[in-house]
């Protein structure tokens, strides 16, 4: 069932929201206009959904009056089935426009991978898992920009970190976050032997500045020159910029500009990013103690997704989904996969919202 009372509160706000921007006093306050702009645009999907749907309703009240009418009889016959057929799909796209959206749907993302275990061959993994998400970031629209990197021997990534802007990145992104594990024979492997090797993915959602305050007193920074791999045409100015953040001893160091102030704002970015992600796993840790539901947890150590190359298999073991396109999915074909994690966590939510519950949070499990 729908909420009625609700959806007709929102259908009001929306036109004393219209009309209050046609105020002169509001029009000329940018931000207050900002502010209430935001608002109609979010209630905006639902409003005119639940429009749409009061039509379909009065459609059929006036069908089913028609049946006792011999020359409208057929036509309503036909109508019926149809406008119940839209009402039903209605009602599920006005329940999941009704859930509760998480404030970091809408933000960039710091991306974070690092070579897990398996040596050479998980830096390679890493890296083929860099080039997957920049693949599937070029069909969406979204930017790249890489913040910090560093390389093995081999060409792979010990650690890589990005910023990837766009629309709904950390909406599309955040459940990407954790082990995932690559089945396959290496390029040094002369005797054609499988090798497991692992990788693991951060998802942090983008902090502005008013999310995380920091105070100078509590941030140590050093000022080193940067170094690469191989000796390659690396920068060997004083450029690279380390920070300490004292209170939690965290340490985030970029290196990739020439220009100390550039690696500074980046180092600063992934900082508060990183402190910001904390909190939040703080708060949900605190809401799962005490609610007592939650069976399964989002952290990083578990191990979410396998890619067995030798079958062009890949297999998420939280939905329990495979799919036999490896090849496709690795070159940055990702939609099946994200659709169907966003999928799984609005039926969560639709289960917990229907049983008063908190929804439970995506993670892991041991399956192969």
């Amino acid at each position: 069932m729908l909420p009625l009372d609700r959806l007709e509160q929102l259908r009001r706000r929306y036109t004393e929201l219209d009309d209050l921007m046609c105020r002169p006093d509001v029009l000329g306050d940018r931000h207050r206009l900002a502010k209430l702009n935001k608002e109609r645009s979010e209630i905006e999907p639902i409003v005119q959904h639940f429009g749409r749907y009061r039509d379909v309703l009065r459609k059929i009240e006036e069908d089913h009056a028609a049946l006792a009418d011999p020359e409208l009889k057929e036509l309503a016959e036909l109508e019926i089935p149809e406008l119940n057929q839209e009402r039903s799909s209605l009602e599920s796209s006005i329940q999941l426009l009704l859930l509760p959206s998480d404030p970091n749907d809408k933000k960039n993302t710091i991306l974070e991978i690092r070579s897990g275990e398996g040596g050479e061959e998980a830096a390679l993994f890493a890296a083929d898992l860099f080039r997957m998400y920049g693949r599937y970031a070029e069909t969406v629209g979204w930017g790249v920009e890489i913040l910090s990197s560093s390389e093995s021997t081999t060409g792979g990534y010990k650690e890589v970190i990005a910023l990837v802007t766009g629309k709904d990145v950390y909406s599309q992104l955040r459940f990407e976050g954790g082990v995932h594990r690559v089945q396959r024979v290496p390029a040094t492997e002369t005797q054609g032997r499988i090798h497991t090797s692992t990788a693991t993915v951060a998802v942090l959602p983008e902090a502005e500045d008013f999310d995380v305050v920091l105070d100078e007193k509590d941030l140590e920074f050093s000022i080193a020159a940067s170094g690469g791999p191989g000796g390659q045409g690396v920068n060997t100015t004083n450029s690279a910029v380390q920070i300490l953040h004292k209170p939690s001893g965290m340490i985030v160091k970029c290196q990739d500009e020439r220009s100390q102030l550039k690696n500074k704002a980046k180092a600063l970015k992934v900082l508060k990013s990183r402190l910001l992600d904390i909190e939040r796993e703080k708060r949900e840790a605190a809401e799962a103690k005490e609610r007592k539901s939650m069976v399964s947890t989002g952290e990083r150590s578990q191990k979410i997704r396998t890619y067995n190359y030798p079958q062009n298999r890949v297999t998420d073991h939280r939905i329990r989904l495979t799919l036999n396109k490896l090849d496709r999915v690795v070159g940055g074909d990702l939609a099946d996969l994200i659709n169907s994690l966003r999928s799984h966590r609005q039926a969560e939510l639709l289960h917990a919202v229907g049983a008063g519950e908190a929804p439970k949070v995506l993670g892991g499990d041991d399956e192969a």
